[in-house]
């Protein structure tokens, strides 16, 4: 009797833990790439006014690392700053000179991440 509550309380306690890690993995939070969720990458104040603004829809980004990843490379771009969204799998893109599209894109698919679709703003 005793021997089956410990077996049932250890088993509640594992459940417990993958819960927990489940949701915050689908909340973008975990560190599901191999990364911390503890350093962000700051947001780039861009030198010169904004011409333009793209939304880029992406695939695969999925914790705090993902996001880190791609503002890093993004910010990297000179004249081009963005904020990701990870529940809406967003990349929001604002430039103070023309950049073609595909800079973008291909900066973020070299990174394995897939672009869906480009907007603009």
């Amino acid at each position: 009797m005793i021997s089956n509550l410990v077996a049932i309380i250890i088993l509640a306690a594992v459940l417990a833990l993958a819960v927990s890690g489940s949701v915050k993995h689908f909340k973008g939070e975990g560190g599901c790439c191999g990364g911390s969720s503890e350093v962000k990458v700051p947001d780039k104040k861009l030198d010169n006014p904004v011409i333009g603004k793209r939304t880029f829809i992406v695939e695969g980004m999925h914790c705090e690392n993902c996001r880190n990843r791609i503002k890093r490379t993004i910010n990297s771009i000179d004249g081009a700053s963005c904020k990701v969204n990870l529940r809406k799998g967003r990349v929001d893109i604002e430039f103070d000179r023309e950049i073609d599209d595909d800079v973008f894109i291909k900066a973020i698919e070299d990174l394995d991440f897939h672009v869906v679709s480009v907007k603009s703003c």
